[in-house]
């Protein structure tokens, strides 16, 4: 699914706040430079392109490593949606 990879990275990427933002699947996001707030828009910019449902603890910062991660959380919500239809 290299599409939900590509719309990943650049969700994360609008949210960096740097002149060049450059993500890779190999980045740890909390290196990226990103606040909570940021966090919490990135959650709700993933749920949206993808019409799933992140679980997310506002008690912690990043629930994922990595940028790849990520990807494969959303991978897996995404084929959990469509199992359940």
């Amino acid at each position: 699914m290299a599409e939900v990879a590509n719309d990943v990275m650049k969700i994360v990427a609008a949210r960096m706040r740097t002149t060049d933002p450059k993500v890779r699947l190999a980045d740890p996001l909390d290196s990226l430079g990103l606040e909570s707030i940021d966090v919490l828009e990135i959650t709700f910019d993933l749920e949206h392109r993808f019409e799933i449902e992140i679980p997310y603890n506002a008690n912690t910062k990043f629930e994922f490593d990595t940028v790849g991660a990520l990807v494969q959380a959303i991978e897996q919500l995404i084929a959990e949606k469509a199992g359940s239809k």
